[in-house]
């Protein structure tokens, strides 16, 4: 295919005028053209039409009765959601950090991540630490506890210094490459699930952590890594959905932490219930009860 007449079939750029008509000719309701405008002017029309996959028929028109104030409802829960659970995993990934490092180091010593014996795979834990050298060389600049430790220990970091400048993901990872028996206590001690359980939930955490980070959508999306359950739990509902990740959420939450999380989460539910989807969400009739009972007694 000559490469010019594949670049001729990429659409043209609309104006925001266009934009509209584009939403009207599919049948969508405008009342309000202005206030239809000045949201396109805020959120990319591609951004926002992401919106609008759950809310059309086979033929790629608007459901009869659609309004742009329903897609734009949507299109705010998803916002609001995506910032509720980033404050919840912020608690989680730093409790994670201090956890994770404070039985790293009391267990292997201050520079114990640094020895491969400490961890299963020979491979990953080089890599590991190819990635955590290449974090800390960019962290020198703005974090001055890194400068620190390069002036004062020749760029010796222990690890529950070194351990603050990773990421959630790499969190993930580390811990699922660590020494098997560390790995059983934390996940024992601190979370009260077994370690191939706590390993996975991480990854699932990471991932959403990694959207809401970025504005990715959560809305009527598959999660990347949907979750291990407990065989009592895996019947409940549908576990490629961010309730999956919101349900282990608050399973690693502390009470008080989980509590907040819930009530803000009710609060927010009811505020959107006449517009939002459940299906598209993953929550079962039941999501109240069932979040209740996963929020820790202690």
């Amino acid at each position: 295919m000559n490469p010019e007449e594949d670049k001729s079939k990429i659409k043209a750029p609309t104006t925001y005028s266009e934009q509209i008509e584009i939403y009207r000719k599919r049948k969508l309701d405008i009342d309000n053209p202005d206030l239809a405008e000045n949201t396109l002017k805020r959120i990319n029309y591609y951004r926002l039409s992401a919106y609008a996959l759950t809310l059309k028929d086979p033929k790629d028109d608007f459901i009869e009765g659609t309004s742009f104030d329903r897609l734009l409802s949507l299109y705010e829960f998803d916002r609001k959601l995506r910032l509720l659970l980033l404050g919840a995993l912020e608690t989680i990934e730093i409790a994670f950090r201090t956890h994770i490092s404070y039985e790293v180091a009391h267990k292997f010593g201050p520079l114990g991540y640094k020895d491969k014996e400490n961890f299963i795979n020979e491979k990953f834990h080089r890599e590991s630490l190819e990635e955590l050298d290449k974090l800390i060389q960019k962290s020198r600049k703005g974090e001055l506890f890194v400068e620190h430790h390069f002036r004062k220990y020749d760029g010796e970091l222990p690890i529950w210094a070194a351990i603050e400048v990773t990421s959630f993901g790499f969190l993930s990872k580390f811990y699922r490459n660590l020494n098997e028996d560390v790995k059983k206590f934390i996940a024992k001690h601190y979370y009260k699930v077994p370690y191939f359980y706590l390993e996975s939930w991480l990854q699932t955490l990471s991932n959403v952590r990694n959207v809401c980070a970025h504005f990715g959508r959560l809305y009527n999306k598959r999660l990347t890594f949907p979750p291990k359950l407990f065989k009592e739990e895996q019947k409940l509902f549908d576990r490629a959905f961010i309730f999956a990740g919101i349900y282990i959420t608050l399973r690693l939450l502390s009470k008080t932490e989980g509590k907040r999380f819930h009530i803000d989460l009710e609060a927010l539910i009811s505020e959107y219930e006449q517009d939002i989807d459940f299906v598209h969400i993953g929550f079962p009739s039941n999501w109240n009860d069932l979040l209740s009972q996963a929020q820790p007694r202690k």
